[in-house]
Order: C-alpha cells, then sequence, then structure tokens
C-alpha cells in the first residue's frame, strides 16, 4: 500500500484570468503532518482548495489509501475534512449545532443524528475546550472562541485527512500550543493533517515542509533537513533566519 495519502500531479489552477498554480507534483505522506508555507501569493490556500475538490483544477489529484472504489460527494466529504479561513457559519446556530454540521455527511438524508454523532460532537468541543458554551451563539463569541469551534466542527467529521487553511491566525498563544497538540494526537491516530500556517515558528514543528512561491513548489522536505530551512529563508527574500534554541527551530527576522 501506498505510503502517500494524497498525490496531486500536473495541477493547474487559474483564478480569474490569472494562473495561480502552474503544473505542480505534490506527494503529501500519510499520517504526517504537512505544513505548506511560503509568501502571501504564492498559491498556498489554492493548493490546498484543489485537495479539497473546492476550485477547478487541471491535472489529477489521487488519494491512494483509499479502499473504496467509488469516489462520491457524501464519501469525500468522509475522507476529507475542511478548516477554511475566515469561514463563516450562521450566527443564531449554538456552538452545539455549528460542531454537530461536521457529521452531516454520515447522516442521512431523513436521520436525525445519532448517538455515535453526539458522541462524536461532544468529543470535538471538549478537545478545543469549546464545551462550556455549546449552548451560546456562535454570533456571541470572539474571534478566537469561533475559530476553535469551527475546529470542532471539521474534527466531528472523523475524516481520514483534514485539511486545515490558516487554522490558528484568530488563536492566541495559549491555544496555538493547543492546536499543536492537537494535531500531533491525530498524527499519533493515523490521521493525515495538511496545513497552511504564516506562523513559522508553528509550521516548523511539523513533519514536513511544502515551500511554495509564485505558484511553484520550491521544495519539500523535512523540517529537520538544512535544505528546507535554506528554502524558507530563499522564498522569504533572507528577510527571516531560521534557528535552532535548545531542541526547536525558529524564526527570526533578520534586522
Amino acid at each position: 500500500m501506498s505510503k502517500f495519502a494524497i498525490q496531486a500531479t500536473q495541477i493547474r489552477a487559474v483564478l480569474g484570468a490569472k494562473e495561480v498554480l502552474h503544473n505542480l507534483d505534490a506527494s503529501i505522506p500519510h499520517a504526517k503532518w504537512t505544513s505548506v508555507v511560503g509568501p502571501n501569493g504564492a498559491g498556498k490556500s489554492t493548493l490546498l482548495k484543489v485537495i479539497a475538490g473546492l476550485v477547478q483544477f487541471d491535472g489529477q489529484v489521487l488519494f491512494p489509501m483509499r479502499d473504496e472504489k467509488i469516489f462520491n460527494l457524501k464519501k469525500n466529504a468522509q475522507y476529507l475534512s475542511w478548516l477554511g479561513q475566515n469561514e463563516g457559519s450562521a450566527d443564531d446556530l449554538s456552538v452545539y449545532d455549528v460542531a454537530m454540521l461536521g457529521r452531516i455527511p454520515h447522516q442521512g438524508l431523513l436521520n436525525g443524528a445519532s448517538e455515535k454523532d453526539h458522541l462524536s460532537v461532544t468529543n470535538a468541543l471538549k478537545k478545543t475546550q469549546a464545551w462550556e458554551w455549546r449552548d451560546r451563539s456562535l454570533g456571541q463569541l470572539s474571534g478566537g472562541e469561533r475559530q476553535r469551534v469551527l475546529l470542532s466542527r471539521a474534527l466531528a467529521v472523523e475524516a481520514d485527512i483534514l485539511l486545515m487553511d490558516e487554522p490558528i491566525t484568530s488563536l492566541d498563544p495559549p491555544h496555538q500550543v493547543d492546536w499543536l497538540i492537537l494535531v500531533r494526537e491525530l498524527v499519533a491516530q493515523q490521521k493525515t493533517v495538511v496545513s497552511v500556517l504564516h506562523e513559522l515558528s508553528i509550521a516548523l514543528h511539523a513533519d514536513e515542509l511544502l515551500i511554495m512561491q509564485n505558484g511553484f513548489i520550491e521544495h519539500h522536505g523535512e523540517c529537520s533537513d538544512l535544505r528546507t530551512r535554506a528554502a524558507i529563508e530563499k522564498v522569504f527574500d533572507h528577510r527571516i533566519t531560521i534557528q535552532q534554541m535548545g531542541d526547536q527551530w525558529v524564526s527570526l527576522p533578520n534586522i
């Protein structure tokens, strides 16, 4: 069986009149955390949306770890979980009901929520420390609290692959650390996580970095690889430096 969870080949995407991805090839490893980084306009979010099937593209995206021969929309929604940046949801919905939206791919058209659905939602809300707000409306929450609820919705899917675009931008530092711990737990459960992050010091905790610039993949490798750190510095015009502090790699500005 393939060691890759996602294989994208010759991906080309055009938004409006502009080509934003240029014949990309990318292989994302199974049961690891891959973080996509690069400057603004590099095509990071578009690549994630291509994998999620949210934008039109030329090329091919395969999921070699899947057992099913038929890849329909419902199976896709069960297998892939998506958390986009600046995502909205009805402000009058309760936190619990928003998280329950993540269970829709598992429900029949005429069936209500099952015991399994309620258990999954409860677990997801507790993992993001949002359980105490379960009866509040989404509109009553701060930006960071709202983001944790949307993360709960993504977790409630219990998908094999989680795609997250800027998932920690609204979170304060302690909850960014909580997110990091949660990702490690998911990987330990043999889940595949792909994230787009601007927070390089957080991204450097990933198993692998996929580094993009101007719609191309400049480098894809392990964070521990010297070439990976050199590629990061290059795409950011050497305005940052990657240095080791203790047993961690951090991004520091070159002033």
